[in-house]
C-alpha cells in the first residue's frame, strides 16, 4: 500500500495526456459538445413550431361548414 503499481502510473499519464496534452482538446470537446446541446434544442423548437401549424389547419378545416346535403342522381 506504500506506492502506485504500474496501473496507477498509466491511468495517472493518460489523463496528464487528455488533460495537458494538445492546444485546447479538452475546450475543443466541450464546445463541440455545447454546439450539440444548441443544435438539439433549436431542433425541438423546430419541431413544436410544425406541430402548432400543423394543429392550426387542422382547426381552420373543422371550422368550416360541411354541406351534407349533396344531390345525387341514381338510377333505380
Amino acid at each position: 500500500m506504500g506506492g502506485f503499481s504500474w496501473w496507477h502510473w498509466v491511468i495517472l499519464l493518460v489523463v496528464v495526456l487528455v488533460l495537458f496534452g494538445g492546444k485546447g482538446k479538452v475546450s475543443d470537446l466541450m464546445g463541440d459538445v455545447a454546439k450539440g446541446i444548441k443544435s438539439f434544442k433549436k431542433g425541438l423548437a423546430d419541431e413544436d413550431d410544425d406541430v402548432a401549424e400543423d394543429i392550426k389547419a387542422i382547426e381552420k378545416k373543422t371550422e368550416e361548414p360541411v354541406n351534407t346535403k349533396t344531390k345525387s342522381k341514381t338510377r333505380t
